[in-house]
């Protein structure tokens, strides 16, 4: 596979570099020539001329693009509007072909249908790039819509943008099709010579706390628990609603799980009823936390997967950047978190709305993400192995401060959460045992009694002659009685409710809410019960026996009167000679 990658000047220069395309396909074995043009300009007019030259030059070449917030070129960020690659496949069995659809919100499930068939009707297919207009729509549908394409096939790609970030419009243009403002392209690269590998590259770290996405319409996050969204960027970073709201927010996009690997979504704006815009699609219910990008954190990430890239000792790599990353770098800085690949091989791409990537069958629309598509012909050579370089960068001290203060909040905040969450049991369960308090298994029966079908059985327990344990052989004696009892009870609700909720009532009395249990299944259980702690040996006291009362709920009865019905009954059985079960 050879690349030849140029900023386009004029017409004249293009045919120029036309030719040497040309001779050099004169001489070598080629299967397939693709052009992917990249243009910060959306000059339908211009774009056509390109696309005609290329066809008028090579006519057997096939080609795609789109606009874009900038373009990369040997692992820089491009000088010029426009910047064409060119990749020449040599190996016969690769095959490369490109298709265009128009997308729309209507059009998004026939498209990635026609893709699924196109797909399943060539086996060949390893890999699939896509180029997209997305501006004006959800993609969700369209990523959920692709899910059913075979296994093991990739997909990769980027959506067009334009050269102002606030500007919505954006093309796809290709040899399968026209230019277009609202349009999906796809190049399908596969063959038995031809391998690709896919990645995607964040780089930020999770900060603070968890927010619950409470109210969510597509792209309009409107609430984080219950609040106005933007009221987490102006209480935990003062990010002041004006207009460098979005540069100030690039820092701090949210970060959540999808399919079962991290996603960044971007707010762009802050509406007047405190929603937020967001980079694409946020879903309710969704617990996202806010995000700190680190020039340190990223750079590392960057060497990591560089690693894995080299190993693979791709011919060409494809990088699709989010325009979003652009502007938290800066122009100066943006490039060194692409030059590395450029050590490995050709490398080239642009600047997104969204990017794309296949990960587990699942197609995710990222953003501030780097996807990174890699592709060889042939195997890997055991003897030539691919250097790569990456220069130590050196940030202010300020910055290495502020990476050290975000690993301290975390830290923080998770210690925090767990002594919360220590305190909130703490609070609803008995010191002594383990288990529920009496005001917590109050509260569980009464919200059972309160449920439309509610059916349940109460089992209410008594340590028998417990007075004469603690007269005898002191209090520390009988809290071990009730250690014993407690653990006696875990066990079996272990073994045969693990939905029930089992409570201290109080001194040496237990209550346990069995949900679902008729009172056959109530006295059963209580029986086990019974003979479990039969069976327990205590060292001063020896055998200890239990009285148990059983009772199921009555529809439409109150919680006194069914804590009332199991009182009695435990009061019969204590009555009847103890150590048994009684059910009313």
């Amino acid at each position: 596979m050879q690349q030849f990658q140029f900023e386009y000047k004029n017409l004249e220069q293009l045919r120029k570099e036309l030719e040497k395309i040309r001779q050099w396909c004169k001489v070598k074995v080629t299967s397939n020539i693709l052009f992917l043009i990249y243009s910060e300009s959306t000059d339908d007019k211009q774009i056509e001329k390109i696309c005609g030259t290329i066809k008028e030059e090579l006519p057997s070449a096939q080609y795609a693009g789109c606009s874009s917030n900038g373009n990369i070129a040997s692992g820089h960020i491009a000088n010029a509007p426009i910047t064409i690659v060119c990749s020449v496949f040599e190996y016969i069995s690769t095959k490369v072909e490109v298709l265009q659809y128009e997308l729309s919100d209507e059009s998004a499930n026939d498209v990635a249908a026609r893709l699924i068939r196109f797909v399943d009707m060539n086996p060949w297919v390893k890999a699939v790039q896509l180029l997209v207009t997305i501006r004006g729509m959800s993609m969700t549908n369209f990523c959920e819509a692709l899910y059913p394409l075979r296994g093991g096939v990739q997909i990769f790609g980027g959506g067009a943008f334009n050269p102002d970030i606030n500007n919505d419009t954006a093309c796809v243009f290709s040899s399968a099709g026209k230019c277009d403002s609202h349009s999906v392209a796809f190049i399908l690269y596969g063959g038995n010579d031809l391998n690709v590998m896919s990645m995607h590259i964040t780089g930020w770290k999770p900060l603070g706390r968890w927010f619950k996405v409470t109210k969510a319409r597509g792209g309009i996050l409107y609430e984080l628990d219950g609040r106005p969204a933007y009221e987490a960027y102006y209480k935990y970073l003062n990010i002041q609603n004006n207009e460098h709201f979005f540069r100030n927010t690039l820092e701090f996009p949210f970060l959540f799980q999808l399919h079962g690997i991290d996603i960044l979504r971007a707010p762009i704006a802050s509406n007047p009823d405190g929603s937020l815009t967001m980079t694409s699609d946020m879903a309710e219910d969704v617990i996202a936390k806010i995000a700190y990008g680190d020039p340190h954190t990223i750079l590392d990430r960057v060497r990591r997967d560089c690693q894995a890239v080299r190993q693979f000792q791709p011919e060409i790599i494809q990088v699709f950047s989010c325009a979003g990353r652009r502007t938290f770098w800066g122009q100066s800085e943006i490039s060194k978190e692409t030059l590395p690949f450029q050590t490995i091989a050709p490398t080239s791409g642009f600047y997104t709305s969204s990017e794309f990537l296949r990960t587990d069958g699942h197609v995710n629309q990222h953003n501030v993400t780097l996807v990174i598509a890699a592709m060889r012909e042939g195997g890997v050579s055991e003897s030539e192995a691919i250097a790569f370089e990456m220069q130590d960068e050196s940030f202010s001290g300020k910055v290495s401060m502020i990476n050290r203060l975000a690993t301290f909040i975390e830290a923080a905040t998770s210690e925090l959460r767990e002594a919360n969450e220590k305190l909130a049991l703490a609070a609803v369960t008995d010191g002594l045992t383990g288990l529920y308090n009496r005001a917590e298994i109050q509260k569980r029966i009464v919200a059972k009694c309160d449920e439309e079908d509610g059916r349940f059985s109460l089992v209410m327990i008594d340590i028998d002659n417990f007075k004469f344990v603690n007269d005898t052989y002191g209090h520390a004696e009988g809290d071990n009685v009730i250690i014993g009892l407690s653990n006696r009870i875990k066990d079996v609700v272990r073994e045969l409710a693990p939905a029930a909720s089992a409570g201290r009532w109080g001194g040496e009395e237990f209550m346990i809410l069995l949900p679902n249990f008729s009172e056959e299944s109530a006295e059963f259980f209580a029986e086990k019960l019974r003979k479990s702690f039969a069976y327990s040996t205590f060292p001063s006291v020896g055998q200890g026996t239990i009285s148990l009362g059983v009772t199921v709920f009555r529809p439409g009865e109150s919680p006194d009167s069914i804590c009332i019905r199991v009182d009695n009954a435990l009061y019969s059985a204590k009555r009847g000679g103890k150590n048994r079960v009684v059910a009313l």
